[in-house]
């Protein structure tokens, strides 16, 4: 009588316990998630990003939190009956068997290995983006992903987004007419020492500085190579970090990159090259330079030309549109479109603020009728109700880990600034730079693996 629950939570028509399921607007309209279809959920990481994704999930049942630094775990308080970890691994030994699936939201550099031990045992996965901090760990978990076949989402929120549609159904429209050049960047830190210069490196690295004793640090480490303890690295300077995280680029391609990456498919790029600003990558190699303007070549793919796509960062400037008006603010965070009749203009997180320009041009044009589906509520209900459906969420890891990519090879080509490299994407290496291929799969530490 009693159906496994990982074969009920497969059919959106299952039954339980011998009772049909009764849909959701029967009990109580949109957002609303019966007591009988509840999931039941883990996060690895239950502080920053984690804890703000957590609040958009307290429809289910998060039955345990895992997170290093219970000081900055502010979901412990607000989540008083789950259970509590600091090892995911041993949270998935205890509560694996009562799971239906689980959130990753830690750093970058341990996305992988968190997400890779929940596939494994068979849940769905929800991880931060991007989805992790090199090439061959997104090879590795786009390809568990598909051969279990779950049910996954990275944490690119704007994907869900009505006006990355709005984008998406302009440029096919032809609003502006083929596309040929994209000029995206972020500008978010500009100014801020986590990612410009960061002072003393050497310094920092060899500090022996007390870690407090609320956070487990050799834990937080997981795969990377070990470090002694320093402030400038957690809880919120990590990013600057390449051992950790992958700078302004890798945090913001799988926003501000997501709206051309679907209206154009544009896949992987053939070639990229890095200019940067105040930075020497065999001193810096360890951060990031000030500045950063990254050239992605996308060759012809179905009915579209190829693509260029400029990128830029720090104290680089996306560039203003040649017809935008005086007086009229250009891009900070977001792209500048460029087609054969025109140019579009959005922001950040998705397409927000999606405008033609000239205004002109925005005042003229029939917009077209809504063809993509919306998303009911958010980007993480998206994932909780495609699994209840059993279909797949709008940015799984096959989607949003390509995304990532890009912007992985990207942190690759400023780490090698001033190189043109040739990417073979099918056979995941370069055919003109060992250097570079060696930044595609680095050596985990002891005692880690996929």
């Amino acid at each position: 009588m009693k159906t496994q629950r990982r074969s009920f939570l497969r059919t959106a028509a299952a039954v339980a316990f011998g009772v049909h399921l009764v849909p959701r607007h029967v009990l109580g309209g949109p957002g609303h998630t019966p007591p009988s279809s509840k999931l039941n959920l883990a996060a690895v990481g239950a502080g920053g990003q984690a804890a703000s994704d957590l609040k958009n999930m307290l429809s289910e049942n998060i039955i345990a939190l895992c997170d290093v630094d219970e000081n900055h775990a502010e979901m412990f308080k607000a989540l008083p009956g789950a259970k509590r970890y600091k090892d995911f691994r041993l949270m998935f030994a205890e509560v694996g068997d009562k799971i239906d699936a689980v959130l990753v939201g830690t750093p970058d550099h341990t996305h992988a290995v968190a997400a890779m031990a929940a596939m494994k045992l068979g849940k769905h996965v929800y991880c931060e983006k991007p989805l992790a901090h090199s090439v061959a760990e997104v090879r590795a978990l786009r390809k568990t992903a598909a051969e279990r076949k779950l049910i996954t989402q990275v944490g690119n929120q704007g994907h869900s987004s009505d006006s990355i549609r709005v984008f998406c159904e302009w440029i096919w429209d032809g609003a502006i007419g083929r596309v040929t050049e994209i000029h995206a960047g972020c500008d978010a830190f500009r100014g801020s020492a986590t990612y410009s210069q960061l002072k003393d490196l050497e310094k920092i690295l060899a500090a022996q500085d007390k870690c407090p004793p609320t956070l487990d640090w050799n834990l937080w480490q997981g795969p990377a190579a070990e470090q002694p303890y320093h402030p400038q690295f957690c809880p919120w300077a990590w990013r600057a970090w390449s051992r950790y995280g992958s700078g302004a680029l890798g945090d913001w391609v799988c926003h501000v990159i997501d709206p051309v990456f679907w209206a154009l498919d544009l896949d992987i790029p053939t070639t990229i090259v890095a200019e940067t600003d105040d930075y020497d990558p065999q001193k810096h190699g360890e951060t990031f330079p000030s500045g950063s303007k990254v050239t992605f070549e996308f060759p012809a793919k179905g009915q579209r030309g190829p693509v260029k796509l400029f990128w830029y960062d720090g104290k680089r400037d996306v560039p203003r549109p040649k017809d935008l008006e005086p007086g009229r603010s250009g891009v900070g965070t977001g792209a500048v479109v460029l087609g054969e009749h025109g140019t579009i203009m959005y922001g950040s997180h998705g397409a927000g603020g999606v405008r033609l320009v000239p205004e002109k041009a925005m005042q003229a044009y029939k917009r077209p009728e809504a063809k993509i589906p919306r998303v009911r509520v958010s980007h993480q209900c998206d994932w909780l109700d495609a699994i209840r459906a059993g279909r797949q969420a709008g940015s799984p890891f096959e989607y949003g880990g390509r995304l990532s990519e890009i912007g992985l090879l990207g942190v690759i080509a400023v780490r090698l600034s001033g190189t043109k490299l040739h990417y073979d994407e099918r056979a995941m290496r370069f055919t003109n730079n060992d250097e570079a291929n060696k930044l595609l799969n680095p050596v985990f530490r002891s005692g880690w693996s996929l």
